[in-house]
């Protein structure tokens, strides 16, 4: 049924779009269940183990995916219908949740390779449901509503974050085979959902596999400086300050908690992102874009460096959430920017490239951080990560001047390609 347009007042608003309110509560549920997952699995591996070191290889073990398949993942967004591509991969997701569920209930809580093996599978179809559904929000919307789009999303991620922990952990605390559950349920639900979607316009790719094509979207982000600065800026920053793969220490060791102190950690950053989005959804951000984006970058590092210092969960907690409240500007930022000068035939390679930095600098940050706390002690590894990436925003801003100078979000929608 053909529904009214939106009245004018109402253009700008992303929920005055049914595919595209379907498509926001897809994300939200499918967010809300990898939360659980991501929570429950470090904290089920940490308790196997003991050591951060495998804290480390569970991000490698969801990143390695992505970084292998990059350039098939996005030419695949770019040439079959990507709502097909998300049902696919939340089906795969599925068998995952249900496979871990297995092995904490079935195969007992000894093994720890089982995780590993699922975790790639699961990393596997996470590489082609990201740019795949990263490309299809701007077919759901007019461009004049993609940046609100963008908050909204950015909004379902981050309650995702501040619920999803929190319910991961008391979920798990009561069983691991409720968290799995839950989780299992969570992807049901967004597979529904993903299915209401009828039917977005999307100009897909007709060029004939080849290296050339397959290579499009690496040669369009080094040609936009822009995009290339926001995108590179999003990988050095978390790559030197992600601390999530070490919350378990923190919760068990240094600020000794439970899982209750574990939900809560994962999930402060979260609330603060969600307080920003819904700020930003009000009172975007309408000119010194470029700037902005550095100032809050940087402090993205400070309170990264001011957490690992910090001994008192109560200290620890409201750091973190400012931490995520600064992240969600930049966010909100790189991604208008990437999505409205990106034309859509090369869209979905582009996306392909920037989930593989995203992976980059969450799981493969992981990865660094639990490397370095083997080395150098927990706290060491996450303060120093917060001082170098306030580094990284200063030498940014000196190497991509074009980003820097970025002024109103809307302009770049003049510039679009």
């Amino acid at each position: 049924m053909t529904q009214p347009a939106p009245t004018a007042d109402r253009t700008r608003l992303a929920f005055s779009y049914r595919n595209f309110r379907f498509f926001w509560f897809t994300t939200a549920c499918s967010s809300f269940a990898a939360q659980i997952m991501s929570v429950s699995v470090g904290w089920q591996v940490y308790d196997l183990t003991r050591n951060p070191l495998f804290l480390g290889l569970v991000g490698l073990a969801q990143f390695m995916p992505a970084l292998l398949l990059v350039l098939v993942t996005g030419l695949a967004a770019d040439r079959f219908r990507r709502r097909r591509i998300m049902q696919l991969c939340l089906v795969v997701e599925l068998g995952c949740a249900t496979a871990l569920l297995f092995f904490a209930t079935i195969s007992g809580q000894h093994e720890v390779w089982p995780i590993f093996i699922i975790l790639v599978v699961l990393g596997t179809a996470r590489a082609f449901l990201s740019p795949a559904g990263a490309s299809l929000a701007p077919n759901l919307v007019p461009p004049v509503a993609l940046a609100n789009a963008v908050s909204m999303n950015a909004t379902a991620w981050q309650l995702a974050g501040i619920v999803g922990p929190m319910v991961g952990g008391l979920l798990y605390g009561v069983h691991p085979y409720v968290a799995y559950g839950a989780a299992a349920v969570l992807v049901c639900a967004a597979l529904v959902s993903i299915s209401m979607v009828s039917g977005p316009s999307q100009r897909t790719s007709e060029q004939q596999a080849s290296l050339e094509t397959l290579l499009a979207g690496f040669r369009y982000i080094f040609h936009e400086k822009v995009v290339l600065g926001a995108i590179s800026l999003d990988l050095f920053a978390v790559l030197m300050g992600g601390a999530v793969a070490l919350m378990p220490v923190f919760a068990r060791d240094i600020l000794e908690t439970g899982p209750w102190g574990l939900g809560l950690l994962r999930a402060a950053p979260g609330f603060g992102a969600i307080f920003t989005a819904l700020l930003l959804s009000r009172l975007p951000i309408r000119d010194r874009a470029g700037v902005t984006l550095f100032i809050f970058v940087a402090l993205f590092g400070l309170f990264t460096c001011l957490f690992g210092l910090s001994t008192s969960i109560w200290f620890s907690v409201p750091l973190l959430a400012l931490v995520g409240a600064c992240d969600m500007v930049s966010v909100s930022i790189r991604e208008t920017i990437m999505q409205l000068w990106t034309p859509d035939h090369v869209r979905g390679r582009v996306n392909a490239v920037n989930s593989v930095f995203i992976g980059a600098s969450n799981e493969l940050g992981e990865f660094r951080a639990g490397l370095m706390a083997f080395f150098i002690g927990t706290q060491a590894a996450v303060a120093l990560g917060g001082a170098a990436t306030m580094g990284v925003a200063g030498a940014w801003s000196v190497m991509f001047p074009g980003l820097r100078r970025q002024r109103s979000l809307d302009r770049a929608m003049v510039q679009n390609p």
